[in-house]
């Protein structure tokens, strides 16, 4: 893509190594900008150069710090909307408070929605993000929504296996994740099963009480959106064993582990765990069995064409093994 004036993109301090492998991508330099978080806990951002009549994008993951990083994302939308930008779209690669999306308990806040509503009263005009914990999520926003999915860029990692060994099951964790879980099987030429979680408290412990299909004899690969300590993925490795699965392995979009998450995973059933570049934070060095795969190629498709005002629908095609293309995990 030949460099173009009109398109400028920022990196929030928590993706700044996925901002450059997008502006790759896309053949333009990062833009100028800097944040700082003072020692009282205040946070404070620049833009460092011209972007009147620009559409600006600006990436930032809500990782660790979660909160630092949101009012990153809600100062620049401000200054770039008060320094006369043509648009600004934020990049979300990781929206964490999409655990927040319902009221499941007496008095709590709905967190996702009170993240929307901030980010369109800072004066957002769209939002890129993948993998919502809850795509429903979308409609939280009176702006447009760019749902990615991860699907793409994971899935060819595994496709090379299944066309080796074909008596591969891909598994939901939980029946929340069974349409992702639809998404892999259609790609891959696999069946779906479900693994039935339970969870008694905000310990982020889960009990996998039963597998829901078979799985005897066939290797399993588990897909989630997300994970933070790796308890849910664990649990139904040692569950799909128990019920006699081969090789058992794992595609998460977003590879949070929190600490003591890596000696878990390394110790666990899990052979290898496939996730991608969307966090850069890490509490601790990842386990050998983790292999990060870029989603940097997704995003600057869905930037150029938001840009350019053409159709982001294509990004969602992917060509399933051993089949014509389809439309998958949509």
């Amino acid at each position: 893509m030949p460099q173009d004036n009109k398109l400028l993109i920022f990196a929030g301090s928590g993706t700044r190594k996925l901002t450059a492998d997008i502006c790759r991508q896309l053949g333009v330099k990062p833009g100028k900008c800097d944040a700082r978080h003072f020692s009282e806990g205040n946070t404070f951002v620049r833009v460092g150069q011209n972007i009147r009549g620009k559409d600006v994008f600006f990436v930032q993951s809500l990782c660790y710090p979660v909160n630092d990083h949101f009012m990153e994302i809600l100062f620049y939308i401000d200054a770039c909307k008060r320094a006369s930008a043509n648009s600004v779209t934020a990049v979300i690669p990781f929206f964490s408070y999409g655990k927040g999306d319902k009221k499941d308990e007496p008095r709590v806040s709905i967190r996702a929605r009170v993240c929307a509503d901030c980010l369109e009263a800072a004066g957002v005009d769209r939002i890129v993000t993948m993998d919502l914990h809850a795509p429903q999520i979308q409609g939280f926003f009176r702006v447009p929504v760019d749902h990615l999915y991860a699907l793409p860029v994971i899935a060819p990692h595994f496709a090379r296996k299944v066309k080796a060994d074909n008596k591969w099951v891909i598994v939901a964790p939980d029946a929340g994740a069974t349409p992702m879980a639809n998404g892999y099987a259609k790609a891959l030429g696999a069946k779906t099963v479900i693994a039935e979680k339970s969870r008694t408290d905000h310990r982020e412990r889960a009990v996998v009480n039963r597998i829901i299909g078979h799985v005897s004899g066939k290797n399993a690969l588990i897909v989630d959106d997300f994970t933070i300590t790796g308890g849910t993925l664990i649990a139904a490795a040692e569950r799909l064993k128990k019920e006699g699965a081969k090789d058992v392995y794992a595609a998460v979009a977003h590879g949070v582990f929190t600490k003591g998450s890596a000696d878990r995973l390394q110790a666990s059933p899990i052979k290898q765990m496939v996730i991608t570049d969307s966090i850069e934070y890490r509490f601790e060095p990842l386990p050998k069995k983790v292999k990060i795969v870029s989603a940097a190629p997704l995003f600057a498709k869905a930037i150029r064409s938001i840009h350019r005002r053409t159709s982001v629908s294509a990004l969602f095609d992917i060509k399933p093994a051993g089949q014509r293309r389809t439309r998958a995990g949509r």
